[in-house]
């Protein structure tokens, strides 16, 4: 059965209390959204087992296999990242989706290969449920020759045409103007085609958010916005950087379809993007999805998360993704632990192959240094 979650670095000490313009403490002015009790996370995570199961009934148990393996996968894979990381053979920035697993297996197993894909700079999962090999994201994080785009994108900038995935977006929101345009040129082209455009919460108060859901909805453009809401703007809780929490509701501004989504659940969003998929081919109409989870890891590597305390994780990890779904596999008698320890070695094995074939790939060579380099 796969880990819940990496090992964390020691609890910030307590800060003294925000006070609000009106005196009183800012935690009593407003809720914080990640604050979450663990007797509610367990009834969470029984209920939706109980919903899991009904949807499980009337899914193809081939493909709920291999969405589960996806996030096992995806599980193993980035903690792996993180061990050999601070090995010091991962350079520059690494953002793990430890956590999250469920938002992009949940989600991009509902689109068809010729479907476009956008995400920002946390890319790696989503990079290998696209089809990307795990020994091409693994060789790019190395920086090497066989890797996804030749070791000169690294981490934060996977991609491949042939496979519909256009990035890994460093920039904070700069992939949601693009995904507008592609999904523009999927219209333009008479396709019926879907672009999916991930992003974190924090983008949320970008402009280029803003205008893009206007032109989107505006000219009907086939794009499914997806705000994978991991309650934390690197450091910054959302509570402390938005005024209104509900970001689903921001789509309503502009007339557009939206829906909250529990990230943790990885056949409810499944569910909630295949809707958004009908109406995209049915006539480009886009849709804005607020997918709630929660990230275990740091906002990267090199962030120790003091800005939370274990107790706040591990309330989190009662209603971890990959244990719920396991759970509801085996209580609706579609797998056992048999079948999930098999998964959990064969991911095991993938990975391990992925970190070979890194380990033995070369440098690019210095003759291709300004290849591909356009100004």
């Amino acid at each position: 059965m796969p880990k819940a979650a990496t090992r964390q670095k020691a609890e910030a000490k307590p800060r003294p209390a925000r006070t609000s313009p009106n005196g009183n403490s800012a935690k009593k002015a407003s809720a914080d959204p990640t604050e979450l009790a663990v007797e509610t996370a367990k009834a969470e995570f029984e209920q939706r087992k109980r919903s899991q199961q009904a949807e499980i009934k009337k899914t193809d148990k081939t493909l709920l296999r291999e969405m589960l393996y996806q996030m096992v996968l995806g599980r193993i894979f980035e903690e792996r990242c993180a061990e050999v990381y601070r090995m010091g053979k991962i350079g520059g920035f690494c953002h793990l989706y430890i956590g999250q697993e469920a938002i992009g297996v949940g989600s991009m197993m509902a689109l068809r290969e010729s479907d476009y894909v956008l995400t920002s700079y946390r890319d790696h999962v989503q990079a290998m449920i696209k089809g990307i090999t795990p020994e091409g994201v693994m060789a790019e994080l190395y920086g090497k020759e066989g890797g996804c785009v030749g070791g000169k994108g690294g981490s934060m900038h996977m991609f491949s045409k042939e496979l519909g995935f256009f990035g890994g977006h460093g920039i904070v929101g700069g992939q949601i103007g693009v995904g507008t345009g592609m999904a523009y040129a999927q219209k333009y082209k008479g396709t019926d085609d879907v672009t999916l455009c991930f992003f974190g919460e924090a983008a949320v108060n970008q402009g280029i958010f803003h205008e893009s859901l206007n032109m989107a909805q505006l000219w009907k453009l086939p794009c499914i916005y997806i705000c994978e809401n991991n309650r934390y703007g690197m450091g910054t809780s959302q509570a402390r950087a938005m005024s209104i929490s509900n970001i689903a509701k921001k789509g309503e501004s502009y007339g557009m379809a939206n829906e909250f989504v529990d990230g943790m659940d990885v056949m409810a969003v499944r569910g909630a993007t295949l809707r958004a998929i009908e109406r995209a081919r049915k006539d480009g109409s886009p849709t804005l999805l607020e997918v709630r989870a929660y990230r275990y890891m740091g906002h990267s590597m090199s962030d120790p998360g003091n800005y939370r305390t274990r107790d706040e994780i591990k309330k989190h990890q009662e209603r971890d993704p990959i244990l719920l779904f396991q759970e509801s596999l085996k209580a609706a008698k579609v797998m056992t632990e048999k079948d999930f320890e098999k998964i959990r070695q064969e991911a095991i094995a993938a990975t391990d192959k992925a970190i070979k074939f890194a380990e033995e790939s070369p440098f690019p060579d210095e003759s291709v240094l300004l290849t591909d380099v356009f100004a």
